[in-house]
C-alpha cells in the first residue's frame, strides 16, 4: 500500500471537485515549469547555518526550481513566480536570470514582474550570493552552485512560458497544525498586549494555496502554497543535500498527484507480480555485480523515475514570514541536562551552544523532516481537493529599488526617524535554537565585552553615527560600512507587489517575524481597500513571499528589536526597519490601487560578479585504486541472515567513484534502485526519492586518496516483493583539463519480501 494511500478518499473528493468547477472558463493563461538545480554534492559548504564544517557529502533528495506564470488573455499583463529549493534568493542570481530572459524574451519578463523566492532550506550548497557576509564560510563565490541555480530558474521559466494555456486558478486557505512554533517567544511578548490579544497563537498557522487548472483538459497542472516555517528540520550537522521539510512536502505532493492519478495506483503496483520468495532468491543469487562500465553523459537521465518532459505536475511549497518560526516543534532543550533552555536567552547556564531545538522525530532529523513535510503536504492535499473559489480580475505588479540604509520614516505628524547602514548585533553570533552559534555569545543581550569589541575593530570599527543609529543593538559587525574586498551587505533592496485579482503577493527580501509580517499584510491590505475604488475589499487575500529577489536577513518589530534576540540582532537597518518597509510598501500599494505607474527611484543594485573571490579549489582529477574501475564494488550488498530484506531495512552498497563535482548530473541521478521485471531491469527509485540516500566520501588506501559512493535504500512499506539491485552513475576526470568520462555500475542482486 502506498504510504499516502490513506489520502485516497481525498482524491475522490478531488474528482468530485472537478465536477463542481467544470463550467468555469479559462480566466487566464497559465503555465508551470520545474527544473533540477541540485548543486555540488561534495566538499561545498552549505548555506544557512554558517557552519564552516558543514560541507556537502551526498544527496538525500534533489533541489528544484518551480515556476508558475499567469497572464491576462486579453491585455497580456503577466508575472512569473519562481520557488527555489534554496536558502534564499540572491541579487546576483536575479540579475543574471534577467539578463538571460531579456536575450530570449525581450522585455516580457523583467525585474518588475519576476519574483524569485527561496524556501529557506539550510541543506543546499552555498556560494551564490554576492555580498561578503554570506560567503565567508563557503570560502567565497562558487560558480558551480551559482550556475546550477541560474540555469534551473531560466529553464523552469522557459517551460512555464511554453506551457501557457487558458486556465483557471482557485484559492483556498486552512490552518496547518503543529508544523511550527515560535523560537523567540520572549521577544514576541515585547509586542503590545492589545495587539497580541488579536491572535490566538504566536505564529501564523494559515496555509494559502493556489490550484492551477488547465481549462481544455480540465486537469490540474500545479499548486503553489505559502506557509511559514523554517527550513531547519535538517540540522547543522547534516551533510546531505536536501530541500528540507518544504522540499519534502513538494516531493510528496507531486508524487501523490502523479501516481494517485494513475488509475489510483502507486508507481510500484504495476511492477508487482506474485512470485514464490524462494524463486526470487534463486534468481537473485545468480546475478552478480556488473563491475564498472563506461556510459554516456545523459545515460543516467534515462534511469530517472520521474522524466522531466516539461509537462509534469508542479507542486511548490513557498516561504512566508518565517523569521521566528521553527519546525522543531517539541521545543528547545539543554543537551547536557535535558531540561528546557533559558526562556529569555535560549542558553544553558550561559552557554548558547548547548540549547538545541527538537523536531517531532527527535533524535532522527530525517524523520523530523518527513513529519513536518507531511503535515504541510497533507494540508495542501486537503486544500487542493476542496478548492472551488476561482480567482478573477486583473493582473498587475509594482516594483521599486530602495536604498534601505537612509530611509526617512514618518512615524507620525511630528516624528521622522531614519534607517541605518546595515549591521548585526551580538545576538547574531549566538545563533538560534535551530543552529547555535559561537561560544561566548547569547541571544537577548545589549552589550559586547571588550575583547569582542577589540576583535571587531580589527575588521572595522563602527562609526559613532552607526552605534547611535542601531541602539539598542550593540554593533558586532558594521557590515554596511565594510567594503573590503567588496561590499559585505546589501544597501539597495527590491520590494514588489504582484496582483492576481483579489490575491496579492508581497515579495520581501528577508525574513519577517510573525508579528512584523502581520503588520505589513494589514497595512498593505488597508491601503489597497482605501484607495482602490471598490476593486479591493475584505475578501482581498494578501500573502508574504519571504526571502524573495535578494536577501537582507531579518525584519523584527520595533518592540522585538528592544530585546535583541537573534532575529532583532539580524535586523540590519536598525530599529525602524519594519516601519520603513511598511511605509514603502504602502506607496506601492497605493500606486497599484489607483493605477499609478511609478517613475522609479533611479537606483539599481550593483553587479559584483567581476570582483567575487573564489577560494574553493576544483577537483584536480581522480583515479580508482590499481586494478579497479570507477563503478566497481568496494563493498557489495551484505545479504541478510534471513535471505531477504524486509520493509524498513536498509540495504546498501559502496562503489569506487569520482568526485560528484565533475558533473552534477542535472536532471539525471547518481543513485538508482532497479527491480527485475520479466527479465529486464526497471528503475523504481532514484536520488530524488526520500527513501534513497547517495553518500560520498574519501578513503585512504596505501597512502592514496580515493572516492567512495555509498547508496543506501530504506525499503519503503509499499515496495513490492521482488529482486532488486543498486546502481551508481558518476563522472570522472583523469586530470583537471581532461574530458569527462562517465561510468556506471550495479551491485549484486538481493530480494525484498
Amino acid at each position: 500500500m502506498h504510504k499516502h494511500q490513506h489520502l485516497l478518499p481525498i482524491f475522490v473528493a478531488l474528482c468530485a471537485a472537478f465536477t463542481l468547477i467544470d463550467e468555469v472558463d479559462g480566466e487566464y493563461l497559465i503555465g508551470v515549469g520545474s527544473y533540477d538545480m541540485t548543486g555540488p554534492a561534495a566538499g561545498v559548504n552549505m548555506m544557512g547555518y554558517a557552519n564552516i564544517d558543514q560541507n556537502t557529502a551526498g544527496i538525500h533528495f534533489r533541489l528544484r526550481a518551480r515556476t508558475f506564470i499567469v497572464a491576462e488573455i486579453s491585455q497580456g499583463a503577466r508575472f512569473a513566480f519562481v520557488n527555489l529549493d534554496a536558502g534564499m534568493a540572491s541579487q546576483l542570481v536575479t540579475i543574471k536570470v534577467l539578463q538571460r530572459l531579456k536575450t530570449r524574451f525581450g522585455d516580457l519578463y523583467t525585474q518588475e514582474n519576476l519574483a524569485i523566492s527561496g524556501t529557506h532550506t539550510h541543506a543546499g550548497p552555498a556560494g551564490y550570493l554576492q555580498y561578503v557576509v554570506y560567503s565567508v564560510t563557503s570560502l567565497g563565490f562558487i560558480n558551480q552552485t551559482f550556475d546550477a541555480i541560474v540555469t534551473a530558474i531560466e529553464q523552469s521559466i522557459i517551460q512555464a512560458h511554453n506551457n501557457l494555456k487558458p486556465g483557471s486558478i482557485f484559492l483556498n486557505t486552512g490552518d496547518v497544525e503543529n508544523a511550527g512554533i515560535n523560537r523567540s517567544p520572549s521577544a514576541y511578548l515585547f509586542n503590545p498586549p492589545e495587539e497580541r490579544a488579536r491572535y490566538t497563537t504566536n505564529v501564523d498557522t494559515t496555509m494559502t494555496l493556489l490550484k492551477l487548472l488547465d481549462s481544455a483538459s480540465n486537469r490540474s497542472i500545479g499548486a503553489f502554497s505559502w506557509f511559514a516555517t523554517h527550513g531547519t528540520s535538517m540540522s547543522r550537522e547534516n551533510r546531505l543535500i536536501s530541500g528540507d521539510n518544504k522540499g519534502a512536502a513538494a516531493r510528496f505532493f507531486e508524487d501523490w498527484f502523479t501516481f494517485s492519478n494513475n488509475s489510483l495506483s502507486t508507481r510500484n503496483t504495476k511492477f508487482s507480480t506474485i512470485q514464490n520468495i524462494s524463486t526470487l532468491r534463486n534468481k537473485a543469487q545468480k546475478i552478480k555485480a556488473t563491475g564498472g562500465k563506461p556510459c554516456g553523459k545523459t545515460t543516467s537521465q534515462g534511469f530517472k523515475v520521474r522524466k522531466n518532459d516539461g509537462s509534469i505536475f508542479v507542486g511548490a511549497f513557498c516561504q512566508s514570514n518565517v523569521g521566528d518560526v521553527t519546525p522543531n516543534v517539541l521545543g528547545a532543550f539543554c543537551t547536557d541536562t535535558g531540561k528546557p533552555c533559558d526562556f529569555n536567552h535560549s542558553s544553558c547556564n550561559g552557554n548558547d551552544q548547548l540549547c538545541v531545538g527538537r523536531g517531532p522525530g527527535y533524535p532522527d532529523e530525517i524523520l523530523s523532516t518527513k513529519i513536518i513535510g507531511e503535515r504541510q503536504f497533507e494540508k495542501a492535499v486537503e486544500l487542493f481537493s476542496s478548492a472551488t473559489n476561482p480567482l478573477s480580475g486583473k493582473i498587475d505588479y509594482r516594483h521599486e529599488y530602495i536604498n534601505f540604509t537612509s530611509i526617512e520614516v514618518q512615524l507620525n505628524e511630528s516624528t521622522v526617524v531614519k534607517t541605518c547602514p546595515a549591521a548585526v548585533g551580538a545576538g547574531f553570533a549566538a545563533g538560534t535554537t535551530d543552529g547555535p552559534g559561537v561560544f561566548g555569545f547569547q541571544q537577548g543581550v545589549t552589550e559586547i565585552n571588550e575583547m569582542w569589541k577589540r576583535l571587531r575593530d580589527l575588521l572595522k570599527e563602527p562609526s559613532q553615527y552607526q552605534v547611535d543609529c542601531q541602539k539598542p543593538k550593540p554593533v558586532l559587525l558594521s557590515t554596511g560600512e565594510m567594503f573590503v574586498p567588496y561590499a559585505w551587505a546589501p544597501a539597495i533592496l527590491p520590494i514588489q507587489i504582484l496582483r492576481l485579482g483579489n490575491f496579492v503577493i508581497l515579495s520581501v527580501p528577508g525574513e519577517f517575524t510573525t508579528m512584523a509580517g502581520r503588520r505589513l499584510r494589514e497595512a498593505v491590505k488597508e491601503t489597497l481597500i482605501n484607495n482602490g475604488n471598490g476593486e479591493f475589499d475584505n475578501e482581498t487575500h494578501v500573502v508574504i513571499a519571504g526571502l524573495t529577489n535578494t536577501y537582507s536577513q531579518y525584519i523584527a518589530t520595533f518592540e522585538e528589536y528592544k530585546q535583541q534576540r537573534y532575529e532583532a540582532a539580524s535586523t540590519l537597518y536598525g530599529p525602524h526597519t519594519l516601519s520603513a518597509y511598511i511605509q514603502e510598501f504602502k506607496k506601492l500599494a497605493k500606486a497599484m490601487a489607483t493605477g499609478e505607474q511609478l517613475g522609479g527611484t533611479g537606483l539599481s543594485p550593483p553587479d559584483l560578479s567581476s570582483v567575487q573571490l573564489s577560494l574553493l579549489q576544483d577537483p584536480l582529477g581522480d583515479s580508482p585504486p590499481p586494478g579497479k574501475r570507477f563503478g566497481d564494488m568496494q563493498q557489495d550488498v551484505a545479504q541478510p541472515k534471513g535471505g531477504s530484506f524486509k520493509k524498513g531495512d536498509k540495504p546498501s552498497a559502496t562503489f569506487w567513484s569520482a568526485n560528484p563535482r565533475y558533473d552534477l548530473l542535472i536532471e539525471g541521478t547518481f543513485a538508482v534502485v532497479e527491480m527485475l521485471q520479466r527479465e529486464r531491469w526497471v528503475p523504481v527509485y532514484d536520488d530524488d526519492d526520500f527513501c534513497l540516500y547517495f553518500k560520498w566520501n574519501v578513503t585512504v588506501d596505501n597512502g592514496s586518496l580515493y572516492g567512495l559512493a555509498t547508496i543506501e535504500w530504506e525499503v519503503p512499506e509499499d515496495a513490492p516483493s521482488g529482486v532488486y539491485r543498486l546502481r551508481h552513475f558518476g563522472s570522472s576526470k583523469k586530470t583537471k583539463d581532461s574530458p569527462n568520462e562517465y561510468f556506471t555500475g550495479a551491485s549484486s542482486t538481493f530480494t525484498v519480501s
